[in-house]
């Protein structure tokens, strides 16, 4: 259970996501203000906040600034803006994720439930399981529905690192640093490596089921519905 801190002036959307986190036994407090959140942040530090972006007494990415002026705490903007360029804004400004309205229950928890993850630095399981995924760390084996995949061990290292960072779009800059081991690089290694991938695990770029590329942003392993 965490405690979450709901930034939304929509009356109807407010209340569906208090409604759905508070179902998932999370303790919620919510505003319909920025600096009505602002001073929430600074007198009763959530958990998490979830942070929308048409506030009426100030944008939401304006109150993205200054939550981080005062806080770390892990926040999601949730938005009706799809641009690549304002969401890589975003995250560059501070938002640890982001959801596109309208958005799942389910949806959001799994995004949720990430940050708090990556928040708290909680130790990942040695076993990851995904929506018919199977990741043994340990073992260095993968599987889908029980079926084994073929990996060569950059493929694997690949899917690791984003199974364990499921939900969460993970840009091209960390891939290169954190799987290749390299601080700089040609994107097409990734773009190879991934299309390889998504061979491996019966699925394409133009139909995928787990990996998602965001343009201009980076990579993103989902949990399919």
């Amino acid at each position: 259970m965490a405690t979450v801190l709901v930034v939304e002036d929509d009356d109807y959307v407010r209340s569906a996501i208090i409604q759905e986190l508070s179902r998932r036994q999370h303790a919620v407090r919510s505003a319909g203000r920025a600096l009505d959140a602002l001073r929430e942040i600074t007198q009763n530090p959530p958990d998490a906040v979830i942070l929308d972006l048409g506030l009426p007494d100030l944008d939401g990415s304006e109150a993205l600034k200054m939550v981080r002026s005062i806080s770390s705490v892990p926040v999601i903007v949730a938005t009706a803006r799809d641009n690549e360029a304002e969401i890589v804004r975003l995250l560059e400004a501070g938002a640890d994720d982001y959801l596109v309205k309208p958005f799942s229950g389910d949806h959001l928890n799994a995004r949720l439930d990430a940050v708090l993850r990556r928040a708290r630095g909680a130790t990942p399981p040695s076993v990851l399981h995904i929506s018919g995924l199977t990741v043994d760390l340990n073992r260095r084996e993968a599987a889908v529905n029980g079926v084994p995949l073929t990996l060569t061990r950059r493929e694997f290292d690949l899917l690791a690192y984003l199974a364990a960072r499921a939900d969460r779009v993970v840009s091209r800059k960390e891939l290169l640093t954190e799987v290749w081991q390299q601080s700089y690089g040609d994107d097409q290694t990734i773009d190879v490596h991934l299309s390889w991938l998504r061979r491996k695990l019966g699925e394409s770029a133009s139909a995928p089921r787990y990996l998602h590329t965001v343009r201009g942003v980076g990579v993103m392993l989902i949990t399919p519905p």
